[in-house]
């Protein structure tokens, strides 16, 4: 979906609608911890072999990451290790030396080309099953399956936007499955919106059906 760059990202138009529906609060939640039970065993299997490759290249192969969920509550978010050792402090160093990448970093919050990246780590984030491990995440309750991208704590000030902090962050969502690789930090608050007025079943089953096609397509990041 193409946004017109004269946008303003800001959902100040942001208004919470349907939050006492059955689906949105009950539904929704028993789906996650259905889905989370039927992936539980294969997710385990590929978990097992990436974490031993990861392990044998001399890196642990998980971590957690402080991201800020609903209502601005921040939790830690299990990941599979994609990135080199001491990644933030050779980034400040990368952004250091090379102005246009701090300009693309400034607007995307992400670099196309991200020095911090492991060859393996290219493979497991191509493919998103570094994001595999967030399944633990669903099932206590500090994500969905679906909903916004988990936002790291440092990105809020630059968040345009109420609608984010409405839901649980999720493991794909409008923006995992739209435009991620072209879009601004900022145009998140617009994808975050449109999910927030149409979360549904049906809205929900659809963004499962799109994230199954990235990840066959191997064009996720």
């Amino acid at each position: 979906m193409a946004i017109d760059s004269n946008q303003v990202y800001s959902d100040t138009k942001f208004v919470a609608t349907g939050e006492f529906g059955l689906y949105r609060n009950v539904v929704k939640r028993l789906l996650d911890i259905l889905i989370v039970l039927v992936l539980a065993v294969p997710a385990a299997i590929v978990l097992a072999f990436f974490a031993l490759v990861i392990a044998l290249v001399g890196q642990k192969p998980f971590y957690r990451q402080a991201r800020v969920g609903k209502n601005g509550q921040v939790f830690q978010m299990l990941k599979l290790r994609s990135m080199i050792p001491n990644a933030e402090e050779n980034l400040r160093e990368y952004l250091e030396r090379n102005p246009e990448a701090r300009k693309e970093w400034d607007l995307n919050q992400k670099l196309r080309k991200d020095p911090r990246i492991t060859r393996i780590g290219a493979f497991i984030r191509k493919t998103s099953v570094d994001e595999l491990p967030q399944i633990w995440n669903v099932l206590v309750g500090d994500m969905s399956i679906v909903g916004p991208r988990p936002m790291m704590c440092e990105q809020q000030s630059l968040y345009p936007g109420k609608a984010y902090f409405a839901m649980l962050p999720g493991i794909t969502g409008f923006w995992q499955v739209s435009r991620r690789n072209d879009s601004s930090f900022a145009e998140r608050a617009y994808y975050d919106v449109s999910y927030y007025q149409d979360l549904s079943l049906a809205t929900d089953l659809r963004v499962l059906l799109k994230t199954v096609i990235v990840v066959i397509r191997g064009t996720g990041y």
